[in-house]
């Protein structure tokens, strides 16, 4: 297994920080998660410019240094041909760490017949920062676990009006009556690069997308239920446990195959 970090390309699965490493202690970094097409990172699915400004936006409102982006890149550049969804960490003081991974192996089976969620509700599974991707992603990892020991593949976050939010990994979207709805940013959760992507490739299609807060009058109206990032692309959920309730969903709904054109590569 290899990895890059602060410039230089290693070998193991191990990384040494100090003690006193601010990433280990609070999670202060910040980072990106893309999928490499065609181990290309200039192809247009890729994206690469849209997560360098994600992460340079990310920085700034943090007041952190922006790392150097040629070392980033020859990073990048080293690891995407072994793997093909690359994640870069960036750190308070400039250092830069490229990892990679493969694909889910049962994602083809994940997109033709989904997956199961849990809603995940109580205080223990909020976001820290939720417009940024920060290292400290305790809440949503503690929403995935819980969601893996209900039998559930995701998990939902919500808000305290019981609202739904997000995935634990990424964007929500349903189908109703003819249009496409996903929660609106206003409600605190991460501006997916895919949702962006998602969203813009509908309304080109001539589709209707709604962004506004999902409550339970509208969630009742889905025909179809989704969530997307980076990684997956478009994952359909065709079953929502709660603690008293189950919600389902056709993962079959002629209206995802819209979605899933926009991963198409030219």
């Amino acid at each position: 297994m290899a990895y890059w970090f602060d410039g230089q390309l290693r070998q193991g699965s191990d990384l040494a920080l100090a003690v006193n490493e601010p990433a280990f202690i609070y999670g202060a970094t910040v980072f990106t998660t893309l999928r490499v097409y065609r181990h290309d990172l200039a192809h247009p699915l890729t994206q690469w410019r849209a997560h360098r400004t994600r992460l340079t936006q990310a920085l700034d409102a943090f007041g952190w240094p922006s790392p150097d982006w040629d070392r980033v890149l020859q990073g990048a550049e080293a690891l995407l041909t072994d793997y093909p969804v690359l994640r870069i960490t960036c750190f308070p003081d400039g250092r830069e760490l490229v990892t990679s991974r493969p694909l889910p192996t049962d994602l083809d089976q994940m997109q033709a017949q989904g997956i199961v969620a849990w809603l995940a509700q109580g205080p223990n599974y909020g976001r820290s920062q939720p417009a940024y991707k920060t290292g400290n992603y305790l809440g949503a990892w503690l929403a995935l676990q819980a969601a893996q020991g209900h039998g559930a593949r995701e998990a939902i976050l919500v808000d305290d009006q019981g609202q739904w939010l997000e995935t634990s990994t990424g964007n929500l979207w349903g189908w109703a009556q003819g249009q496409w709805h996903t929660p609106g940013l206003g409600a605190g959760l991460l501006p997916g690069l895919t949702r962006l992507h998602l969203a813009d490739h509908l309304r080109h299609q001539g589709e209707t997308v709604q962004e506004a807060a999902w409550d339970a009058a509208l969630i009742e109206t889905f025909a179809a239920l989704a969530y997307s990032n980076s990684g997956v692309q478009v994952v359909p959920i065709h079953t929502v446990l709660g603690d008293r309730s189950r919600l389902e969903f056709n993962p079959q709904h002629p209206a995802l195959a819209t979605l899933r054109t926009a991963f198409r590569a030219n």
